[in-house]
Formats: C-alpha cells, structure tokens, sequence
C-alpha cells in the first residue's frame, strides 16, 4: 500500500511555515513544510530540498547547517571549513543553500544539527525542484570521515523518524524539550534525543519525559532516585514507540509458515488465516488475542511463535505458571532499592520495540493462591489495548501494538474476565493416522538431521511405527513421538559407528524390544 502523501502547506514568503506567523525576534524561517508518512528516504521522497544557485551542489555535500537558533539553510563547505555559520568563504563567496522544503517530521532534527553545529555529508540528487537530499550522515569536520558515535546516534533517529507519523501543527509550535542501532545511556544523549526526536514518543509519555527529566536535574532528591528516575527514562526511550498501522501480510507466505510448523490443525489454521485477512483490511490488530486450548505436546507454544513469524514482530514469552506475585509484571515502586521494572514492561525493552507478540504460556496454571492476588488479574489492562500503569515506570504504556497470544491445558480453571480478552481456539488431539504421518515425515527427519544421519541409515517400517504408537496410545501430543524417534535413530547410530553396518532397519519386533 502507497503512503500518502499530503501537499505543501500553504504559506507565504517570509513567515513561519510550521505555525504560519512570523519567526520569534524578527527571524524568518523561508522554508515549506511537507507533512509525509513514506517511511523510506529517496529522491522523490526527500527529507529536504535545498536551493542550488547557479552552482550546482555534488552527490554528496559536505557543510552545516547555519543560524543555530531558527536553522534554515545548508552552508555547504567541501570539507574545508568545520562550522562557517556566516556562510561566506575567504573569498566572500555566499556559501549558503536555503531549505526551500523540509519533511515535518525532521524540523526538530535539522535545528539539533544547526544548534550543535554538527558536521554533515547529505546526499541527494539535483533536480528542477532543487537538490533532494535523502540521507544525511555525521562526518569529521574535514569531511573525510565518520564520525562514529554520533552518527550512530543520528541514524538511529533518522530511522525512527522516517517510519513515525508527521508530528501534529501544535507539536511544532511548541519548544524542543530541554528538558544496527545505538542504545541512549546517558543523560546527554537522552537530551539531544528528545531535542530532535520529541515527537516519536506517545503523547503522554512526552510529557512524562519533561517531569523526568526535571525530577533527574532536581537537587532536592536522593542519588537512589535520581537513579531510578534515570533508568526509568532511558527505558523508555530506547523502545522505538511505533503507530497502530500494520501492513499487510502476505497470505500465502502465511499458510507456509503454518504448513512447515504444524501437520494437519486444518480448522486451527484456518482460524489463524481469518485473523491475518482481518489485519490485511483493517492494517490494525485486532480487538481480542488468540488463546490456544488444548491437551499437551500438541503444538500450542509452537502455533503461538509461527503468528510471531507472520505477523513480522519480535516476540516475548512469559510462563505463567513461574509467576506467583502480580508485582513481578506491573513492577514495583521505587520506594524500594532495589526497585525494578515489571516483566511486561521489560518485554518491550528487550525487544526494543512497542509492537510485539506477547506469548503467555500456561495461562491456566497462574497462581492462584498467591497473597497478593492471582498474578494473571494484573495482565487484564494489557489485554484491554488501553495502556497499562508499571509501578517503576510511573507512567501509562501503550499497548496498542501488543498482539497476546496464550496457551493453555485447561481453560476451565481461566477466570471469566481472562476469557473474555480471547479469541479461544480448540485445539484437538492429532488421531492415530495423523500421529503415523506426523512420525514418519517430521520427527524421524528431524531428528535424523539434528544427528547429522541420512535417511537411509535409519528406516523405520510401517509395522513398527504401529509398535511406536501402541506404546503411546494414552498420551497427548506428538513429544513421545520425536523421544521415540530419537532413541531409534541413537541406537542405528550406535550400531554404524561400532558394527560397521552402513544402515538400519527397524522392525516391529526389534522396536517392542527396544521400547517396551
């Protein structure tokens, strides 16, 4: 699906394009600002245009941004100069390119890099409308290398701004916060961050992070709390806060997915294929998560990290039946020393991201028992898609990117208002001939691959794999079925590597000895 594109805002020469009205202290800002949502830079998608004179700019520029306090043109250096804010040469040469448009999302980022008078490489195209720059990298004030940190740092944001949504008018109007990818640890990279970058948080979380950011330079606190306040920030900020929109999914890769991890389940996967058009429509998640109901060993945990693969996102699990206190998911507060955050909370920092799937193994088996409450009550306003409060966090997260998938044995021992966040699916026991199939195309060859055998050196015939499934006649689930493949396969290879035999050949009887 195209990103839209939305047109030039309507401006006149001279005032402020964000806000319309005239730059603060007699200052202009003479740019235009596009509001966009392409989440790849290009020529025709650029983060800029500059004004290019009669001498046209190269490939790639060496300069700076120049009038640190409203920052609207390039001076463009070769590499000689390292912040010439006047934008002249020796010679007296106007050196200067005027920002003649400017995505909204970057305003805040080009007047860091004007502010800090950073060393930039921008590379862009010449073309009629001027020169389209889509990639901008932090140099050595020569121009002749990168500078690495920074630069690190700058594509981190860059990569977070390009796939987030143009900041609302009145975001722009307001002051930057003083207040593979780089982590923000300190307090002046959380800083320049939230200068450059504000908008990417959630609305609330903005705000959060200015009264953080107070409390941390506050000289009234404790160095304890001025440590929980600053890890609670750097948590925060290091989650890349992404939108609600989903693209779509391809179906057929879908059903691959679901064919190569799990045989037979065709109502199951048929399920799973109706919830995947339904995001293909609406590009949201939907309302409810799915809960997987069935007997073990029959590929619940399994299903759960195949709609992970599908759905494209990083994806956390959580077992419920080691949880006996609600505190260990909503965090605890920091009162407390060695205050921390709750594991909910701790799935987005590793994961990085705000869009997971959060996969809750055995949710029947929380504890029920525990003094402080049954542990799987605090994962209620999770379930709701409304944001949910972690006591270390003191904030509210949004959680409208969480898909939860859960697996139970039993879903009688749920409590009714679990239920009710789910989309139950039942998952059946796999029949006698399902389990023949399943034991004779997937455990045996996987198991006879992770031993690095092929498949001639252990063959198992049909009357023996009858054997095997007398065996396990009374258990669920296909588990039994790969420990049975794999003591078979160990016992041929045991036979190879000692008797010189080059193959082996199981039968019933040779299987009932081995088994029974």
């Amino acid at each position: 699906m195209a990103d839209r594109v939305f047109e030039f805002n309507k401006v006149e020469k001279g005032t402020d394009a964000v806000s319309g009205e005239a730059g603060k202290g007699g200052v202009t800002e003479n740019w235009q600002v596009v509001s966009r949502d392409d989440k790849i830079m290009s020529p025709d998608s650029p983060i800029m245009i500059l004004e290019e004179g009669a001498e046209k700019l190269p490939r790639k520029a060496v300069g700076v941004f120049v009038n640190p306090l409203r920052g609207t043109s390039f001076a463009y250096t070769g590499g000689t100069v390292e912040a010439n804010v006047s934008g002249l040469d020796k010679d007296g040469r106007d050196l200067n390119h005027q920002i003649l448009t400017i995505d909204k999302r970057f305003v805040e980022l080009e007047k860091w890099l004007g502010e800090n008078h950073v060393s930039v490489r921008l590379t862009g195209e010449s073309r009629e409308e001027g020169f389209c720059v889509y990639k901008i990298r932090a140099v050595t004030p020569d121009g002749s290398g990168i500078q690495s940190e920074r630069d690190r740092f700058l594509q981190m944001v860059i990569e977070r701004l390009s796939e987030s949504e143009a900041p609302e008018d009145e975001d722009m109007e307001e002051e930057a916060a003083e207040s593979g990818q780089q982590d923000l640890r300190d307090l002046n990279s959380m800083l320049n961050y939230l200068a450059c970058a504000r908008h990417t948080l959630p609305k609330n979380m903005q705000a959060w992070a200015d009264r953080s950011i107070n409390l941390i330079k506050s000289s009234t606190i404790t160095p304890e709390e001025r440590r929980h306040a600053e890890r609670a920030l750097q948590m925060v900020l290091n989650i890349h806060w992404k939108g609600e929109y989903f693209a779509s999914i391809d179906p057929v890769r879908a059903r691959q997915i679901l064919d190569e991890e799990l045989f037979g389940l065709e109502r199951v996967k048929q399920r799973i294929m109706e919830t995947i058009i339904q995001i293909n429509r609406t590009h949201t998640l939907p309302a409810y998560g799915l809960l997987l109901a069935g007997p073990a060993g029959i590929g619940k945990s399994q299903l759960a990290y195949a709609v992970a693969r599908i759905l494209r996102l990083p994806w956390t699990s959580l077992d419920m039946s080691a949880i006996h206190d609600s505190e260990a998911l909503t965090g605890s507060p920091r009162v407390y020393a060695n205050a921390k955050a709750g594991r909910i909370m701790e799935a987005f920092t590793q994961s990085g991201s705000s869009n997971i799937v959060f996969i809750i193994n055995e949710l029947d088996k929380a504890d029920k028992n525990s003094v402080n409450g049954n542990p799987a009550d605090a994962l209620l306003t999770l379930l709701d898609n409304i944001g949910y409060t972690d006591n270390y966090i003191e904030c509210r997260i949004p959680t409208n990117g969480v898909y939860p998938v859960a697996t139970a044995n039993d879903k009688s021992r749920i409590s009714d208002p679990l239920m009710s966040r789910f989309a139950v699916i039942d998952i059946p026991d796999y029949t006698p001939e399902e389990k023949r199939i399943i034991f004779r195309k997937f455990s045996l060859p996987k198991v006879l691959k992770r031993m690095g055998m092929r498949p001639e050196e252990c063959v198992v015939e049909d009357r023996a794999i009858d054997v095997i499934l007398e065996k396990y006649r009374n258990q669920t689930g296909c588990r039994d079925l790969e420990q049975a493949a794999e003591h078979l396969a160990a016992n041929a290879l045991y036979q190879i590597e000692t008797t010189g035999v080059k193959d082996v050949t199981f039968d019933a009887h040779t299987v009932r000895r081995l088994l029974f």
